[in-house]
């Protein structure tokens, strides 16, 4: 499972990788379940981002979030797709959930969704097909090699170093009291047969690796109908990808 990513923390990346407009502050660089981050998704007007994109949201532990006053918005010739920036919490909450509480206890195991049940889990069916999706702007993933019997961090990011969009849905769940929650999940493939993604994990398990997504696919994906959408899931290319030991895992999960 890929629980932590690692965030954009330099203004510039947000409309140089994703065209949309920075958000007010960068945010925490390391992100575990049930922390606040970034997401990107489609709206249908420009007038939509520019009313949502000046949100501030607390989610869970940890500060508030802001995306920038200013609209984040990206609209194609073909299609009129506009992209905004949002902030949410990682680890989904189904909109069907009863309780704050409940909510809780889900999120924290529903941080990845697995594409080829994406259309039959009850956790994720209803937001796929309301075409709920979204994109996560981020700089590396992380996973554990635990070939030597030891468990390694390993930080995995693009080799030319850019930022990474990785493919995920999104939810709004609101209780009673109109208590809400923006939430957001990631997108896995398999990665049994990728040269690099199948070294990471618990040995004799299945591999899987989040959905990176390339450049001139995010309009596509955000905007495609679900049938079509599922074209979009398949490993990123290994070559372009570069994995990294690092020497402890930063911001551990904290106890919440």
């Amino acid at each position: 499972m890929s629980t932590h990513f690692e965030t954009l923390q330099q203004s510039a990346a947000y409309p140089d990788g994703f065209s949309v407009v920075a958000p007010a502050d960068m945010g925490p660089k390391d992100i575990w379940p049930r922390k606040p981050s970034f997401f990107i998704r489609h709206v249908e007007s420009p007038q939509v981002a520019a009313e949502t994109s000046a949100e501030r949201i607390e989610v869970g532990p940890g500060p508030a979030l802001s995306t920038s006053s200013a609209p984040a918005t990206s609209a194609t010739s073909a299609t009129a797709v506009h992209r905004s920036l949002f902030v949410g919490q990682f680890g989904l909450v189904p909109a069907w959930v009863k309780s704050a509480s409940d909510a809780k206890l889900r999120s924290t195991k529903l941080v990845n969704a697995r594409h080829e049940t994406i259309t039959t889990s009850n956790n994720f069916r209803d937001a796929w097909l309301a075409g709920q999706r979204c994109i996560v702007p981020m700089m590396a993933f992380f996973e554990d090699d635990l070939r030597s019997g030891k468990a390694v961090p390993t930080r995995i990011s693009r080799i030319d170093g850019k930022p990474m969009g990785a493919a995920g849905v999104w939810c709004r769940w609101v209780g009673a009291g109109d208590e809400e929650i923006i939430s957001f999940t990631l997108l896995t493939v398999n990665a049994n047969s990728h040269a690099l993604m199948h070294r990471y994990q618990n040995p004799g398990s299945e591999k899987r690796m989040p959905v990176i997504l390339s450049e001139g696919a995010y309009d596509a994906y955000l905007s495609a109908r679900p049938e079509k959408a599922k074209e979009f899931m398949r490993p990123f290319a290994t070559e372009r990808l570069h994995a990294n030991p690092v020497e402890r895992k930063a911001d551990k999960v904290p106890r919440t």
